[in-house]
């Protein structure tokens, strides 16, 4: 018949007690031996790593990993401190940061208290199976990895006091909410949090070991961030309340400043050149419409393009950011170059077509009026009588073949061979009205004078030609090559003293 518990424990009670003194007295002699210098001997070796198994026996005799040290009365402190040996990258897009750390957890297990002079038991993973450790878990981590190459990357140490060192290697993929306003002159607070899943706070308490300012170590050379320089770090704690109780909660802050350099040269220095370059056509004459027209498309295609690669490295937002705000405000003085040539060609056309009229106008009212113009015969004042009779009578023939029936008068037109009585007089006496020196127009009669004065062929004149553009440069461009660039320097310079002068950094709450 089987005794009970009680009557079995306090019957071997002296036995363990003898145990206990058999594996102190072991351990002490051979921590005198290697103390001493001497070498063990197998023997001795032999007895020594009989004497640990045995203390490691003890300790698990009647251990219960399912229970916590102090079962039933205070809560059990973790201290905790971490080691950051990389740090990075950093996602915008999808805003989390990686980094990978030693993570370290210290508490007091009063049953695992052992004697002796050995202060440290230096243990493989093996042994965490076997007894009680936290359950600590990331409370914004997306995905944390345990390393476990070659073997699991996990320091196990349990000193003669019960105090148990448990070391991790993890590489933590975190979140890191960005408010993007201020971007790409922004700045951000990196929060890592972890605490226990199942107990809490009156069952565990974590603190940190070091203090709030030494706990979390980050050297110098573990940065790996491309965009963002690591400016500092705080670490704190939070009480989580719930349903089923409060939790305690240890936050690390990281922050992280942005590096303008890549922003600057592949979108603020192209944005302000293509500006420039939209400015020059101002310079252009304004009857070089292709010159103009080529300069403010392209332009306005280049800032559309611009505006496109910017937000390919950001998340889809909702609002506006820094950069956002200066590339529409470059494409407004692009586009409002291409809006002012349209002016000026427009008002240049204007005026052209007003002083066309204007100049037609003018034109008719100055000009006097003429008749229509008649045939003419230019007849050679040597030529005698009978050939002029052959002229005539060859002209007469030339109408009668073409059947005009008409009546050819080479006469009318000329004064000399008008038919007057004169010229009917000298005809009859055989002397050649042609070869006759007209009398001179008295100067009393000015009917006589017009009538006997010699006419001249007149030529016809078509409309007046139309006049050419306004030469020189129009207003508008005079105005636009003073207001735009001026309008386009102050804008710059209130932007950049406003982002570069305040604070941008954006805290998360606990974060100060």
């Amino acid at each position: 018949m089987t005794s009970p518990r009680g009557a079995f424990t306090v019957s071997t009670m002296p036995a363990l007690r003898a145990t206990r003194l058999t594996v102190y007295l072991s351990i002490s002699s051979m921590w005198c031996i290697l103390s001493s210098g001497s070498t063990p001997t197998k023997e001795e070796l032999r007895t020594f790593r009989e004497n640990i198994t045995l203390t490691l026996d003890r300790l698990l005799d009647g251990y219960d990993n399912r229970l916590r040290p102090g079962f039933g009365g205070q809560a059990t402190e973790v201290k905790t401190d971490i080691y950051v040996t990389s740090f990075g990258p950093v996602s915008d897009v999808e805003m989390d940061y990686t980094m990978d750390v030693f993570f370290r957890q210290t508490w007091v297990d009063a049953r695992l208290q052992f004697g002796g002079t050995n202060e440290t038991l230096r243990l493989n993973n093996l042994m965490l199976k076997r007894i009680w450790t936290p359950d600590t878990y990331f409370r914004n981590g997306k995905k944390s990895i345990s390393h476990n190459m070659t073997a699991p990357n996990k320091l196990f140490r349990i000193m003669n006091n019960g105090t148990v060192l448990y070391t991790m290697r993890l590489t933590i993929n975190a979140e890191c909410p960005m408010r993007l306003v201020d971007f790409p002159m922004d700045g951000h607070s990196c929060p890592l949090k972890f605490g226990s899943y199942a107990y809490p706070l009156s069952e565990i308490l974590y603190t940190w070991k070091k203090g709030n300012n030494t706990s979390v170590d980050i050297p110098q050379n573990s940065s790996s961030l491309l965009q963002y320089d690591l400016v500092g770090h705080n670490a704190d704690f939070e009480i989580i309340r719930s349903s089923v109780g409060d939790y305690i909660v240890m936050t690390v802050f990281f922050h992280l400043r942005r590096k303008m350099g890549y922003f600057m040269i592949q979108t603020y220095i192209p944005c302000i050149m293509t500006v420039i370059l939209s400015q020059v056509s101002f310079w252009i004459n304004k009857e070089s419409v292709p010159a103009r027209t080529v300069f403010g498309i392209t332009t306005v295609l280049t800032m559309t393009t611009q505006s496109i690669s910017a937000r390919h490295s950001l998340p889809k937002v909702s609002y506006a950011t820094a950069m956002d705000w200066f590339i529409a405000v470059c494409f407004a003085f692009v586009f409002a170059a291409l809006i002012e040539f349209a002016a000026v060609n427009y008002f240049t056309n204007l005026q052209t077509q007003r002083a066309k009229k204007k100049g037609a106008k003018a034109a008719t009212s100055a000009a006097p009026f003429e008749p229509p113009p008649k045939d003419e015969v230019v007849m050679n004042p040597t030529e005698t009588n009978c050939n002029l009779k052959k002229r005539v009578n060859i002209t007469s023939a030339a109408a009668s073949a073409t059947g005009g029936g008409g009546r050819v008068d080479l006469f009318h037109r000329h004064p000399l061979t008008s038919p007057d009585t004169g010229s009917l007089a000298s005809r009859a006496s055989g002397v050649n009205p042609l070869l006759q020196t007209p009398p001179a127009p008295s100067m009393s009669d000015p009917s006589q004078g017009q009538t006997q004065a010699p006419t001249t062929a007149t030529t016809t004149s078509g409309p007046p030609p139309a006049p050419p553009a306004s030469p020189g440069t129009s207003k508008i461009d005079k105005y636009a090559r003073i207001l735009f660039p001026v309008s386009f320097a102050v804008f710059n310079m209130v932007y950049w003293v406003i982002y570069l002068s305040k604070d941008t950094m954006e805290r998360a709450e606990g974060g100060e």
